[in-house]
């Protein structure tokens, strides 16, 4: 009997002492508040249907893991399209740069040769019939003639030079700029649809838990309606209420002790933001009381992960 006795003023005695009614009083938290988390919504910017879901509630999923897509059959026949217009706009100032083909020069070449040789024959029949006007044998009509006949030839096998030199050369500057442009545009305009094709099956932008998914595979999604909810470790954070005495003593920077009912012993967070503007107690759920009636808004980073709605309570460390 005697040693049930000592048992329950054992416990009596530790329930007394850790509220603080015996043995010394208890620490009071410093302030109250909860675990919030910042979820990225992915969504897609073009309605459609739902054609891959990649991903499921809980998942933890790495930086560039494929989430959904949404049907893609239009924007890939017009990313098709754009790809052949650039070709094409490619060829064209390829043509423009490059000047005539082989075979054009060939044909350009060979007029030149018979130029040449109608030259040499108009320049021989000059030189005789020079030679027989001179000795009085010939008319001054047929001189005039073979002069005539010469300096046409001279003329022709000129032009066909020219010819020869202008087929060597591309287009003109104005022009071959306006088809570097051309290709300029076109390769702007197939990125976009590149962008466009990877906008409408996103990956993680970085590594998180799949908090929730929205749509089912096969059902319309509209533009801009979130598909997969994610909530990456570094953006837990804890929200806490200060009451106005202890705002000046908890700078951004302070180090904090949390605890709660289901937290792992020894969890640390540091404050990350100190609101400058105070507001009315917080809903009772999350304080002790109604001491305070106005508090400050502050927000921590804990070291551990801990579930988005969990109240917590926190001490400063020494």
């Amino acid at each position: 009997m005697t040693g049930m006795m000592d048992t329950v003023v054992g416990l009596v005695f530790g329930v007394l002492q850790a509220l603080g009614l015996a043995g010394g009083a208890a620490v009071s938290p410093l302030a109250h508040g909860y675990v919030e988390g910042e979820y990225l919504r992915i969504a897609a910017p073009a309605a459609g249907r739902l054609e891959r879901l990649e991903v499921t509630r809980g998942q933890s999923v790495a930086a560039g893991a494929p989430l959904f897509a949404i049907d893609r059959a239009t924007a890939q026949a017009e990313r098709d399209r754009l790809a052949a217009a650039l070709a094409q706009a490619r060829a064209q100032r390829a043509d423009l740069t490059t000047g005539k083909r082989a075979e054009e020069m060939a044909v350009l070449a060979a007029q030149q040769l018979q130029a040449e040789a109608a030259l040499r024959l108009s320049a021989a029949e000059l030189e005789r019939q020079t030679a027989l006007a001179a000795r009085k044998v010939s008319s001054e009509d047929k001189l005039d003639s073979a002069r005539a006949a010469f300096e046409r030839d001279q003329g022709r096998l000129a032009e066909t030079r020219a010819q020869v030199v202008v087929g060597g050369l591309g287009a003109r500057a104005e022009q071959v700029r306006a088809a570097e442009l051309a290709v300029v545009q076109a390769q702007a305009a197939l990125a976009q649809a590149d962008q466009r094709l990877a906008d409408l099956a996103p990956n993680a932008p970085t590594g998180a838990r799949v908090e929730d998914t929205l749509f089912n595979v096969g059902e319309w999604v509209p533009a801009g309606a979130p598909v997969v909810t994610l909530l990456p470790p570094q953006r837990v954070k804890l929200v806490l209420f200060l009451p106005e005495t202890q705002i000046a003593r908890t700078p951004p920077g302070t180090r904090l002790r949390v605890r709660c009912d289901s937290c792992p012993a020894d969890v640390a967070a540091r404050v990350t933001h100190v609101a400058t503007q105070a507001e009315y107690t917080p809903p009772v759920i999350y304080s002790v009381g109604s001491r305070e009636k106005l508090v400050f808004r502050v927000e921590a980073a804990p070291d551990v992960a801990l579930p988005p709605g969990l109240p917590v309570d926190v001490e400063a460390l020494p």
